[in-house]
């Protein structure tokens, strides 16, 4: 596994994390979208992932400021899958290895649990999200009408 860069530390977050979080999100995404995108967008992270999904989800700080965050669990339903609801990055971050690190360490904990497939998607408009999921061996697929008519996704896969 890739290590983190210096000076900055990995944990499992707490449910104070949730409003830290929503505090960066229209920066991080800022230029994605516009202002409903960006409602939308904290609409998909509610506090219950905070508390109830802490064990398979990480943060990564610098000096108590954060940095990066992935959420994610193990599927329920699909016993051979996980999936990564939401991943973050500060932009002044991103190329620095944390967005990796993060990655590596959830596929980790998936093989630790018996999981042989990672899932994940992004809207098509991002295209980062994209390349970085290409980069990181997933396949990737749109799918008309994913969460309602006329809204499409690109959905991953990876096999671990």
């Amino acid at each position: 596994m890739n290590a983190l860069p210096p000076g900055t530390t990995i944990r499992h977050p707490e449910t104070a994390d949730h409003a830290r979080v929503q505090a960066v999100m229209e920066n991080w995404w800022g230029g994605i979208g516009n202002k409903q995108s960006a409602h939308d967008r904290a609409l998909l992270l509610p506090r219950l992932y905070f508390q109830h999904f802490t064990d398979s989800s990480y943060v990564i700080e610098r000096d108590g400021e954060l940095v990066a965050f992935l959420i994610g669990f193990l599927s329920q339903s699909r016993p051979d899958e996980s999936y990564i609801h939401f991943v973050g990055v500060d932009p002044a971050a991103r190329g620095t290895g944390v967005g990796r690190y993060l990655y590596q360490r959830f596929f980790d904990y998936s093989r630790e649990h018996g999981r042989t497939v990672v899932r994940s998607i992004t809207s098509p408009v991002n295209t980062g999200s994209q390349a970085f999921h290409a980069s990181m061996g997933f396949t990737a697929a749109v799918v008309a009408d994913y969460d309602s008519p006329g809204t499409d996704r690109v959905a991953f896969a990876k096999t671990l």
